[in-house]
Parts: structure tokens; sequence; C-alpha cells
């Protein structure tokens, strides 16, 4: 039996039937091929990481190393290049030059107040200024007090007693005699000086004033008091400081306390007379540190019999001392200070430069004390370390990024595609309708 197969669109007269169906198949064939080739390509080449969501991202792993800088390896004409030198360790006592910035102050010992015992009023001034200068036994000042005119005329009255009784044995003479000399201690104990005692004694009649005088030569540097003034018992009129020496205090850091001690001579520089090196010696170093500035408070006494050193000049304190015990010790160039922590890089038996945490101790002009991380006799880079500092962080900065993932810092990194994981299994091509991988090509009808 015939089976007879018609053509809804089939034009009409008999018309010949379209080209051969053949053609169809073999279009369709090539999209899907080319759909296939281009999921194979995604599938192969995307990142092992790339099906996982945003939050499992090793954000870590992104990062550069924390660690810093990494060991360093140059050659001997690198190294020649840059201007890299070697130093070795040394161990033994270091020879200390501390300096430190000090200020010319007064010799608290050689400073006077002048204060009165009684209460009176100014009736002169002999110093009229602050930074006038006096002599021992120059008068300052002259006040009248009641006190002092009553106890002179108690005074009077127990010497007129006494030579009314005499001198002899009797109860009565050695009662008058204890009553002179108590009144003449009572004046005494107000600073009324034994010759003007004297004097009131012979003149029989009392003084109406009283006159301070200066107990020291040097400058009146503080004056409380004005003429007319009145004035209590215990208030300072003056102040006077013996200049003919001075201190000069400073303060040194606490690394540097090896190199400092009391008898020490120092030198001191002033930019108020230059070339005139002054020398002294360490009368004071504080018991106690700063706690802000980790400081010790260092005080120098210097002679000053030309008075050129006037309190509040700055200078510059030169000491110069040892360790004492013998420290490991390398060029002050060799240490590289970051500000959180100072480095040096050691040469290991290999060549290698490794960078090694250092604890300083005291410094020098061309040597530092390494109080920890350092043995004696180990080989250090002693100049160019700030460049060998910047080739350890670089390579530290490349060996964080070829830890990133995609990150193969490998020759050829950028063509190859990344391996699968490992025991991953290489997925077969999907089956897709009208590609059967199994089946020869559809014949022509």
């Amino acid at each position: 039996m015939t089976t007879i197969r018609s053509f809804p669109d089939e034009p009409a007269g008999g018309a010949a039937p379209p080209k051969s169906l053949g053609a169809i198949p073999r279009v369709v064939a090539a999209a899907v091929v080319l759909a296939a080739a281009g999921a194979a390509a995604w599938w192969f080449t995307r990142e092992p990481e790339a099906a996982a969501a945003p939050a499992s991202h090793n954000h870590a792993a992104m990062a550069p190393a924390e660690a810093g800088a990494s060991p360093v390896m140059l050659t001997a004409d690198a190294a020649r290049r840059i201007g890299v030198t070697f130093a070795v360790a040394g161990r033994g006592p270091l020879a200390a030059d501390v300096r430190t910035v000090g200020l010319v102050t007064y010799d608290e010992t050689r400073v006077k107040t002048i204060a009165p015992k009684v209460d009176g009023y100014v009736e002169e001034l002999f110093v009229n200024y602050t930074g006038q200068p006096v002599r021992a036994g120059d008068p300052l000042l002259r006040i009248y007090s009641p006190m002092l005119v009553t106890a002179q005329d108690e005074l009077l009255l127990a010497r007129k007693l006494a030579s009314d009784v005499g001198t002899d044995s009797s109860d009565a003479s050695r009662h008058a005699q204890a009553l002179l000399e108590s009144a003449r201690r009572r004046l005494r104990y107000w600073d009324v000086p034994d010759d003007a005692i004297a004097a009131l004694e012979r003149a029989g009649r009392a003084e109406k004033t009283l006159t301070l005088r200066s107990p020291i030569t040097g400058v009146a540097v503080r004056k409380n008091v004005l003429a007319g003034q009145r004035i209590m018992a215990g208030d300072a009129t003056y102040q006077v400081a013996d200049l003919s020496e001075v201190w000069l205090e400073g303060e040194v850091f606490e690394r540097d306390l090896a190199a400092v001690r009391i008898g020490q001579t120092v030198t001191a520089d002033f930019d108020a007379l230059p070339g005139q090196e002054r020398r002294g010696r360490i009368v004071f170093v504080a018991p106690t540190v700063t706690q802000d500035t980790r400081t010790v408070q260092v005080r120098v006494s210097l002679s000053n019999a030309d008075e050129a050193l006037k309190p509040g000049m700055y200078a510059t304190i030169h000491i110069r001392g040892t360790t004492g015990a013998p420290v490991v010790s390398v060029p002050r160039t060799a240490v590289l200070v970051t500000g959180t922590r100072s480095l040096v890089f050691v040469r290991d038996d290999d060549g290698m430069l490794t960078p090694r945490d250092v604890e300083l101790g005291v410094t020098t002009d061309d040597r530092v004390a390494v109080r920890r991380g350092l043995k004696a006799g180990e080989t250090v880079v002693a100049s160019a370390t700030f460049l060998v500092d910047a080739e350890s962080n670089l390579g530290s900065a490349l060996a964080g990024m070829a830890a990133m993932p995609g990150m193969d810092m490998g020759p050829g990194a950028a063509t190859r595609p990344p391996p699968p994981k490992a025991g991953a299994k290489t997925p077969d091509m999907p089956d897709m309708p009208g590609m059967p991988h199994d089946a020869a090509p559809p014949k022509k009808p």
C-alpha cells in the first residue's frame, strides 16, 4: 500500500517540493557545536572558587603578607652596585658620648631669702630693683617695729638693774645678770647683730628702726617690698643669689644611664658663648624616671667666677664615658628604625640576608649597643640597609600576591587554564537535542 504525504504549504499545480531536508539538520548541528564549544571553554577556564558565594572568599589570602620584611638574596655584584657593606657585631665596652640640652639655673645652696622676724613698716630701701648686686653685710632695708623698740627698752632697763645691783654673788645680782642676758638674746633672735646691741647699750637709748643686711655676696634676684609698706614677720622681702657657681640641668634617656655617674666630668657649649667650652661635674642624678619621656634629670655644677653664665641660658651637655660591662654593638648605620621596631639584616652562611628584630641600648656617634636579638660574631649589613629593606618588602608583597587565587606569577601563567581541583572529575559533554554522540550523522533522504 502506498502512503501519500501531503504538505500544507505545497504550491498548487504540482510545483516541485522544497529541496532535501538534510540541509536543515546540518545547520542546526553547526549551531549546536558552536554552543557546546563555548560551554566547554567556560567550564574549563572558570576559577575553581567561582561557584562559591561571595561570602566564602578568602580575603586573608588576597592581602599582602603581614610579616613585612622577608629574607633577601643578593649576589656580590648586586651588593656592590647598590653600596651594601658588611660588619661583624663586636662585644666589649662601648665608648658612650651622650648629648643633651641643658638649662642654666641658680645653685639652690647659694640662694638666701631675707625675711624680718618682727612686724613693722618699711622706712627705707637700699636695694631698689631686681638684679642689683650686693655684697655680704650691705644694708637691704630699714624697718620700724614697735615690738623691737619695746625689746630695746627692756634691754636698757635690765642693764641699769644689773649695774645697780652690782656683780657680787648674791641672788639679786645673779637674777639681774640673767635678765640682761635674756634681753640681749631676744634681740639676737630677731637678727639684731651683736655690734648693734653693743652700740645700743653704749648709747643708752633705743633705736627707732632696724636695718636688715645681706648675708651673702650676690645679686638680688627677687624683690617683694616697697618703701612705706607694712610687712609681717616671715614675709620674704628679698632673695639674693650667689652666681659664682651655677647649675646646669638636663635630661638623659633611660638607655643612656649606664654612661652617667655622680662626680663625672662633663663639658658644655653655650650658644651665647661660642668657642668657650666650660667644664663641670655631675653633682646629682635623679632617683626616678619621668614616665612620659622615659628620661632622668641630671645636674651639673659649673664655676662662674666671671658671671658670664646667666640663669635661663641654654647649653649642650657632652657626657663622655663607657658603658662599663661589655656589650654587643654594631655600626649605627646597620640598624633600621621603622618607628615601631628596630631591625638589622643578618647574613647567613649561604649568603641570605635575613631581617631580625633587635632591642637597642646605649648609642654613641658611630655605634649602638644591642641588648637582645643579635650575637657577637654575626655579620650584618652595615650600609644601604634601607635599600635592602625595600627589596625585602618587595619580595614579601610579591609573595602575598602569588598566594591570591588566579595570581600565578610563573611564566606562561596568563595562557594556562588553572588546573582542576584535586580529585575532581572532568565532566562529560552534556547531551543536547540533535547531537547524538554515538550515532552516525543523518543521511540524505
